[in-house]
């Protein structure tokens, strides 16, 4: 075909898509639809950024160096961690990486995933750990006994909020820390940044690691990536820790100037000594997280905060109120919680999920025997949660009627 036949062809295809901006959208389950202000696209888009690499010779890349920098730095500030590496791949691969260095740290090959975990995390860790022998073990009830018995355990890991949204108190989150450290064991905690606005900083209930998924700091969904990890530590850990990290100096002239501190990736230091997890530095989404945070600052990112707890409590609250509708969430929750239908024969979430399409909604992470798992942010507005309610009404309406009828 012809150039310009081949366009008029690629673009009909793509004219047949339906654009995130076009829909309301409930899907979380670790990516979400957040406000981006239109300066982060513009400013991560400029040429000097958007096309930088790795800084092999780092010294000469000061402009790289020093957005790294800031991004450590406002990392460190939500974290309340002493220090943090140039990102990574995705909050998955900054789960297992943080169990790796909890080991390293160790010497123990025992990792506790307590709670309810975003099952991909899970399965990475898992991925990650396997050629190392590791013992995984899940508790799923964060107050069980199970998690005392820590004799050979490197790590500990907790989510908040939840994968199902639900979030731990500071006191629960204070005596895992605690009976984690008592065992000589290292407390990670993976935390959603946006939280951070609302909910305690990790350092606060005793964590030694912390780790998370950036996307949610002005980064689009873009079909589920590329993403940005993050991985902070106490400054104890630093030398276990993988990746780079960027440090502020003077150069001869005494001018501000930044330098590659540490690296240790196996192309520059002997192999056993290294910690890298053999990813690029994802500099141009630690760029955006930087930007996004810039510029909304700490005041913005409480308002965000604020709006995603206050808008998922409204739709909790309605949606409890629907025949046919049970909220399995009996604790606070933040962003998302875990809905359960009653459906007549024959029916699903797949199909509540195409009703509330065609009214142009894109609907929850269906989690199987008729559990959605329902995301709720900024960007949700007054008449999607309506409009929401309304078609699982008329679901639970019809069920209802049948179930009678039956």
């Amino acid at each position: 075909m012809k150039e310009i036949n081949v366009k008029k062809e690629m673009v009909a295809l793509a004219g047949k898509n339906q654009h995130s901006d076009q829909l309301a959208c409930f899907l979380g389950a670790g990516a979400y639809k957040h406000w981006i202000p239109s300066a982060v696209d513009h400013l991560v888009s400029r040429a000097e950024f958007y096309t930088a690499y790795t800084p092999y010779q780092p010294e000469i890349s000061q402009g790289t160096l020093q957005t790294i920098f800031e991004y450590q730095s406002w990392i460190c500030k939500l974290t309340g961690m002493d220090v943090t590496n140039a990102s990574m791949y995705d909050g998955a691969t900054a789960m297992a990486e943080a169990a790796l260095m909890a080991m390293r740290i160790t010497h123990r090959n025992e990792i506790v995933l307590v709670g309810e975990i975003h099952p991909d995390y899970r399965e990475v860790v898992g991925t990650y750990l396997e050629p190392h022998g590791v013992r995984i073990s899940e508790v799923k009830n964060k107050r069980s006994k199970e998690v005392v018995k820590m004799n050979a355990v490197a790590a500990v890991i907790v989510q908040r909020p939840a994968f199902d949204g639900e979030v731990m108190t500071d006191d629960e989150l204070k005596e895992l820390s605690g009976k984690a450290k008592a065992a000589g064991a290292i407390f990670v905690a993976c935390v959603d940044p946006i939280s951070l606005g609302l909910l305690s900083r990790p350092n606060t209930y005793g964590a030694d690691i912390v780790i998370g998924e950036g996307q949610p700091l002005g980064m689009h969904l873009n079909y589920g990536g590329p993403y940005l990890g993050f991985l902070a530590c106490r400054e104890e850990y630093l030398r276990q820790m993988p990746g780079r990290i960027i440090g502020e100096t003077v150069d001869q002239d005494g001018k501000r100037a930044f330098v590659l501190t540490m690296q240790t990736r196996e192309q520059h230091i002997r192999r056993e000594k290294a910690t890298s997890n053999i990813c690029s530095n994802e500099a141009l989404c630690a760029l955006t997280a930087t930007v996004y945070l810039s510029l909304i600052g700490e005041k913005g990112l409480k308002e965000v905060a604020l709006a995603c707890k206050t808008k998922t409590d409204q739709l909790k609250k309605e949606l409890a109120k629907c025949k046919g509708v049970n909220i399995e969430n009996t604790g606070e929750t933040f962003k998302e919680f875990v809905a359960v239908f009653s459906f007549k024969s024959g029916q699903s979430i797949k199909n509540i999920n195409e009703e509330l399409l065609k009214n142009g909604i894109l609907g929850g992470c269906d989690l199987g025997q008729n559990r959605m798992l329902i995301a709720v942010t900024e960007m949700i507005g007054d008449e999607a949660m309506a409009k929401f309610v309304e078609v699982v009404k008329e679901y639970g309406r019809l069920s209802t009627e049948d179930n009678v009828q039956g």
